[in-house]
């Protein structure tokens, strides 16, 4: 991995200024990111947004120094962070100006209680002790997380732990937060809570906070500046948040890059010909797009409200593919044991793709490992049953149950075992023994679809996080599973590769294979789902179609979930109530040759 950063002014006072930015990884043909210059000032929110690959988290590890003295890197140029270069000041030093949350929080838990985990980093700055337990209480407690505080963080969900990294960051008191993809875990209700933290944080004037993001929905509450960078790591823009979403707007779609839900939805009106008028800018947020829809006197026709699966899909296999009933699932012994699952019962049939939904802790991912065989619950542990294809995952050998149901970890590192991208892919096909020609063309295939094919020959832990995500799917469906569950799929992912990635899932159930996702993303599972199946406190409190589980707002509630940002837009026009009930882009008018997809 090569980056180089260059700074023109060594003594520049911001929290951080980044310079000249250009990565190599080792074994890659070109640096990433690549002669990039840009400053944070004191209370400023910048976000840093490109497609996938181009080099976001690499340059967010050279504000703290992990590049280039941890994270194998050459660096050319500088980074400066208060004057002081990331080249000549290693990591913990450099703590106490620059505190930085991860895409995986797992890669920064190293304690046994909540409490410890956030007192170690005010710890090791040798704070005093009453200063330390303040800190870190504050933290706790904006994270919501304080009555949790004795608590081992593997007792956590993914976005409970997430929730951890963040409050460890906090408790620094480090004048910039740079975060990699901080909600990508967490619940809507969550992710509302992070942002309003954060906003406080800026407010004071003092701090900065430099954001690797996808959810623009949520970020432009807070962001001031947006910072892209193309696919080859080059700095293409750097303005106000309205001037580069809204104002350059076209570019970014063209780049492939997330846009806010209100942003997108006026392109596609835009080009459908809708007569809205952007000679003021394209909306960034729902209210913003509801007054441009109230303003035009003729709204045309929509597309249809999705519909739950037909019979003859259900049916096509002679009945559901996955079959859970009266699923309990305790975790623990004895007097110390938590019930996560309460008498769990769902089918999934073949054509469906069903999403799982519900807040951080709700035993989204626990059902999806249960059902998928990946977490093997212990005697006694478990009511209830699973079947999938027939076989009960408790019982089946691993890899006979691997040809009828593939899985797809929150976290793609968990499952990348070899050290080629190529061999990744074929692993699984080898072992079930299918012929060498027949495993290359499928390895083929996949690399094309996923555009992986230039990285065949990288070791997996090489790639970006989001080029891991894309690998990871491509491992489970290789091997052309009966049912493919996935665990927040788009993670990491830039708007591009989750529209192909979603279209090939949609393709996948259209074709017959049973699909589960677990997903906080309420757009994506209104744009997907065909049924929609909500979780509170381990139990089913949902199950319908997207269109009335979304409208819910009881169970929205319960489950810490929010409208999907289109329906926030449409529910409240005065206007055109027929348009009330659009949750989806699918369903707005498109144009013949539509240029902006959804």
């Amino acid at each position: 991995m090569r980056h180089h950063e260059h700074d023109d002014d060594p003594a520049h006072d911001d929290p951080a200024h980044d310079g000249a930015a250009d990565d190599r990884s080792r074994g890659a043909t070109a640096p990433t990111p690549c002669d990039v210059t840009f400053d944070v000032g004191p209370g400023e929110a910048v976000l840093l947004l490109g497609p996938s690959g181009c080099g976001k988290s690499t340059l967010a590890l050279a504000t703290n120094g992990l590049v280039p003295h941890v994270v194998g890197a050459d660096l050319d140029g500088t980074v400066h962070v208060r004057g002081r270069s990331t080249a000549d000041h290693d990591t913990p030093d450099l703590s106490r100006d620059v505190a930085m949350v991860f895409q995986d929080p797992d890669a920064q838990v190293v304690t046994g209680t909540l409490l410890d985990e956030v007192c170690f980093g005010p710890e090791n700055l040798f704070a005093p002790v009453d200063d330390v337990l303040a800190r870190a209480e504050d933290a706790l407690r904006r994270v919501g997380l304080w009555d949790r505080r004795a608590d081992d963080p593997v007792t956590l969900s993914g976005g409970g732990r997430q929730r951890l990294a963040i409050a460890c960051a906090l408790a620094l008191g480090s004048p910039l937060l740079v975060l990699d993809e901080p909600t990508a875990n967490l619940d809507p209700a969550g992710t509302e809570e992070v942002y309003a933290v954060l906003r406080e944080v800026v407010s004071t004037g003092d701090r900065a906070v430099l954001l690797v993001e996808h959810d623009l929905d949520a970020a432009v509450s807070l962001v001031d500046r947006v910072v892209v960078l193309d696919a080859a790591g080059r700095l293409v823009l750097d303005g106000t948040t309205r001037d580069v979403l809204a104002g350059r707007a076209d570019l970014l779609a063209d780049l492939g890059v997330w846009l806010p839900t209100a942003t997108l939805a006026a392109l596609r009106l835009r080009d459908a010909g809708v007569g809205i008028d952007t000679s003021g800018g394209l909306p960034l947020t729902p209210a913003e797009l509801a007054a441009l829809l109230d303003a035009v006197a003729v709204l045309p026709d929509h597309g249809q409200p999705d519909v739950p699966p037909t019979t003859r899909d259900a049916g096509r296999a002679g009945g559901p593919t996955l079959v859970v009933e009266h699923l309990t699932f305790r975790r623990g012994r004895g007097r110390g044991a938590t019930t996560v699952l309460h008498d769990v019962s769902l089918a999934v049939a073949p054509g469906e793709l069903v999403a799982v939904v519900g807040s951080n802790g709700a035993g989204k991912t626990t059902l999806a490992q249960l059902a998928a065989g990946v977490l093997r619950a212990p005697r006694g542990s478990l009511d209830g049953s699973v079947r999938v294809a027939g076989l009960d995952p408790t019982r089946t050998d691993p890899r006979e149950l691997a040809g009828h149901v593939g899985f797809v970890f929150q976290n793609p590192e968990h499952q990348l075992v070899t050290s080629r991208v190529d061999d990744e892919l074929a692993l699984g096909l080898r072992v079930r023994g299918v012929p060498d020609d027949e495993v290359e063309a499928r390895v083929e295939d996949v690399l094309r679809r996923f555009g992986l094919t230039h990285l065949r020959d990288r070791h997996p832990f090489l790639l970006s996080g989001g080029q891991k995500r894309r690998l990871s799917v491509g491992t489970a469906i290789i091997c052309r599973p009966d049912v493919l569950v996935l665990d927040e799929p788009t993670y990491g992912q830039d708007r591009e590769r989750a529209a192909e990635l979603l279209d090939l899932l949609t393709a996948l159930h259209r074709e017959g294979t049973a699909v589960v996702v677990v997903s906080h993303d309420m757009q994506l599972v209104a744009e997907h789902a065909t049924r929609v199946v909500a979780l509170a406190g381990g139990r089913v409190v949902a199950d319908g179609t997207p269109s009335a589980v979304l409208a819910d707002d009881a169970v929205l509630s319960a489950c810490g979930l929010r409208v999907p940002a289109l329906a926030r837009a449409t529910r409240g026009l005065v206007r055109h109530p027929a348009w009330r009930g659009v949750t989806r882009l699918v369903d707005l008018p498109v144009a013949a040759v539509a240029r902006v997809p959804a």
